[in-house]
């Protein structure tokens, strides 16, 4: 495995889908353009390739100054525990060195793992409060 990062945003609309549909993400592949609009519009994408595969992507929004929320990350499958999804974040937070780095996820053994192991804390152990409101 030869791994590549990438901060071009050029994606094809089923290299994306193939990277969703794998994570069980169907809500967002249920309109492709409006998802691939939605990248093209982040502060920033990076994304990893094995050769010609996209493997791997991160995507935050944000103010790139003091805030940048995760909006997603997802590794293939076939790719997790091989370093890939730390790689993408540590990218992300060595061009924007902010403060305050927030996103919401399912809570799970597998994710609580991974973003404990990269420091950070959830809301029901720390001291803040996370609101959402799903339309």
């Amino acid at each position: 495995m030869e791994l590549a990062f990438s901060w071009e945003i050029n994606l094809k609309a089923a290299d994306v889908q193939a990277l969703y549909d794998d994570a069980g993400w169907s809500v967002y592949t249920k309109d492709m353009e409006k998802l691939m609009r939605a990248l093209n519009n982040s502060l920033a994408v990076v994304t990893a390739w094995d050769k010609e595969r996209l493997v791997g992507l991160v995507r935050v929004v944000g103010d790139g100054e003091t805030i940048l929320y995760i909006q997603d990350i997802l590794v293939l499958v076939a790719y997790k525990r091989k370093g890939i999804g730390r790689e993408l974040l540590a990218q992300i937070f060595k061009k924007f060195p902010v403060r305050q780095k927030v996103l919401l996820t399912d809570d799970t053994p597998e994710a609580r793992g991974f973003y404990e192991a990269l420091g950070f804390i959830s809301g029901d152990k720390g001291d803040t409060v996370a609101f959402v409101k799903f339309d």
